[in-house]
């Protein structure tokens, strides 16, 4: 397919497509990202979907998104608003048409605008476009699902299997306002459904049937043009930070020699990772579906204690639910990884929406001094790079860690060149020897105060374990007050030796200036890219944003000096921000907090950082 006459060529475009929940619009947004991703555009992905598992139909809480931001630059954010919105029912434009931009196309389903559609998305009267004052955009009013029957009625399917076919249509049309190709979306048809050739001729002839209607269309949106981007060479695929997360801990049971265990109760939005290492048997790798949170750690603790390298995943009501076996980890000084994908709260709360509310309940949400490490991944597929670290620091420190990811990374999804791993190092546990009866099993090396690993069935290395305090060395039960003093002392000591281990603290921009912005984990995107844009403009503004937060890098404070103002941006209420205070007391700390269930946007990001610069 050629250039267009009348295409547009652009460095950037949004695109957002809305529906019902069972409209398919998280496939359709992963089918177009697929797509980019293959031809070459950086890109970046925001599902946002209801928390119901089939909410109220046509309404505005059933309503699903998907926004894709493309590009031929970096891209680090799913973009603040659409150039083009797909709604597919009434609720769809109700509920998204507020996060397109100004001028922008908005493709209508025009028949789902029926006077039961209208009322239940809340609309007064029979006209949206009016009502909702859309008369400066482009709005394309197609008769999307009549169509879809159009094309497939001879095709012997149920109207219900049918109409499911019609987000097909809404994507072909976007495939041609975008000069994409069709083939890699009918290869993916062609893989899902290979047994069921009827449902694979359907996708594809509603997918054409919707590209064929764009082109004859009068009344189109603009076609766009948006170049490959130009990226370092290798092999790239699309990835989401869960799997990203699931293949991390694959990479370092094989440079750690073990293997791996995942014992985890299911739970939005952390699921996908023990479903990712469930089917990686290929690979060694041993998964658990536990039947609770508290079920699924204590398998881990046990499969650590047998030697294999053992995480466990969750989300935030299920970490309040490990809490106590956290800190049975902590005591027997066993490395396991606890991964964290943050989400709306309190309880229930948001269980599909982002969210940054759990920071203060990984470090302190146990009873007793019970201090674990604690680190944070920040784009979906550097969740790769950090659970790879976070299992690294675990095995070779002997110490529970805490991975934090988070809803929006979970979820989201960009290009992540494949790495070798002949770039990561080797991963050395401190095994003890067997056989060697001088052994105490809380002896430790003088460097990283980690004790060393004995496995059961090593000769002359029996060893009492579990949760009561120990004899600093012999590890057998101890009451004795001083000793108990000296081991608090002690883990947390071990805990913040990892300092030594991990990289110093990187400034994006000057390392002086009248403001830092400060940042941790998913946050980094749209605090890079609004940092980024100022300072292009000449604002004197730069960024450190923390991966590692306990313990924290070595020279923050040798950071933080160096700036008039610090402004910590999270979505929460200001938990690192207090953290921040407790740490190091000697700064004065703003805060930029948003608690919305949604990422911050670049937008409002820069608006609050010219106003810091202005005061």
């Amino acid at each position: 397919m050629g250039k267009k006459a009348d295409t547009i060529e652009r460095e950037e475009v949004v695109v957002r497509f809305s529906g019902d929940s069972g409209d398919g619009m998280q496939l359709t947004g992963t089918l177009f990202s697929d797509t980019s991703a293959f031809i070459g555009n950086d890109l970046s992905t925001f599902p946002d979907y209801p928390s119901e598992i089939r909410a109220p139909q046509g309404t505005i809480g059933g309503v699903s998104g998907f926004q894709v931001h493309v590009g031929q630059t970096a891209i680090k954010t799913p973009g603040d608003y659409a150039d083009i919105l797909v709604a597919m029912n009434p609720a769809a434009l109700k509920a998204t048409s507020k996060w397109v931009k100004e001028g922008g196309t908005i493709i209508i389903d025009e028949d789902s605008l029926d006077e039961r559609g209208l009322k239940k998305a809340g609309y007064k009267t029979d006209d949206p476009i009016k009502e909702d004052k859309l008369d400066k955009y482009n709005i394309i009013l197609a008769p999307i699902s009549s169509l879809t029957k159009e094309a497939l009625k001879d095709k012997g399917l149920d109207p219900k299997s049918i109409l499911r076919s019609k987000n097909m249509f809404a994507l072909g049309m976007v495939y041609w306002i975008f000069d994409r190709p069709l083939n890699y979306t009918e290869q993916f048809f062609e893989k899902k459904f290979k047994n069921k050739p009827l449902v694979i001729d359907a996708n594809k002839t509603v997918l054409r049937a919707g590209y064929n209607y764009a082109e004859t269309m009068e009344h189109m949106a603009p076609s766009y043009k948006v170049s490959p981007a130009k990226i370092e060479k290798g092999t790239y695929r699309n990835i989401s930070g869960n799997i990203a997360t699931a293949w991390g801990f694959i990479a370092a049971a094989e440079k750690a020699g073990l293997e791996l265990f995942c014992g985890s109760y299911p739970i939005t939005p952390a699921t996908e990772i023990l479903q990712e290492l469930s089917v990686r048997k290929d690979l060694g790798v041993k998964s658990f579906q536990a039947e609770d949170e508290i079920a699924g750690i204590c398998t881990s603790i046990g499969a650590s204690f047998a030697g294999d390298l053992a995480v466990t995943t969750t989300s935030g009501p299920g970490l309040a639910l490990k809490g106590e076996a956290i800190g049975l980890a902590v005591m027997t000084e066993l490395p396991v990884v606890i991964v964290n994908v943050q989400r709306g709260g309190p309880s229930t709360g948001l269980p599909t929406k982002p969210e940054q509310s759990d920071l203060m309940q990984a470090l302190y949400g146990r009873n007793g001094e019970s201090p674990v490490v604690v680190i944070a991944a920040s784009t979906p597929s550097n969740c790769f790079q950090y659970a790879f670290e976070a299992a690294k620091i675990a095995l070779e420190h002997m110490t529970p860690v805490i991975l934090l990811t988070d809803g929006f990374l979970a979820n989201g999804s960009e290009p992540w060149r494949i790495p070798k791993m002949s770039d990561y190092p080797e991963i050395k546990a401190p095994i003890a020897k067997e056989g060697d009866k001088d052994w105490q099993p809380y002896a430790r090396d003088d460097e990283k105060l980690a004790r060393t690993w004995a496995i059961p069935g090593m000769k002359e290395l029996e060893h009492r374990i579990g949760g009561l305090e120990k004899d600093e060395l012999k590890g057998s039960v101890s009451h004795d007050p001083v000793n108990h003093q000296k081991m608090v002392n002690i883990r947390e000591e071990k805990v913040q030796r990892v300092s030594k281990f991990i990289p110093e603290l990187k400034v994006d921009g000057k390392e002086s200036g009248k403001l830092l912005v400060v940042g941790w984990g998913g946050t980094y995107g749209h605090l890079a890219t609004a940092v980024k844009d100022m300072q292009e403009k000449g604002a004197d503004i730069s960024l450190a944003h923390f991966n590692y937060i306990k313990p924290l890098p070595a020279n923050v404070k040798e950071v933080f000096k160096n700036f008039d103002k610090i402004v910590v941006c999270e979505n929460n209420m200001g938990q690192f921000a207090d953290y921040l205070r407790m740490t190091n007391p000697e700064f004065t700390y703003l805060q930029y907090n948003k608690v919305q269930g949604l990422p911050f946007t670049t937008i409002e990001l820069e608006n609050h950082f010219e106003k810091l610069l202005e005061e």
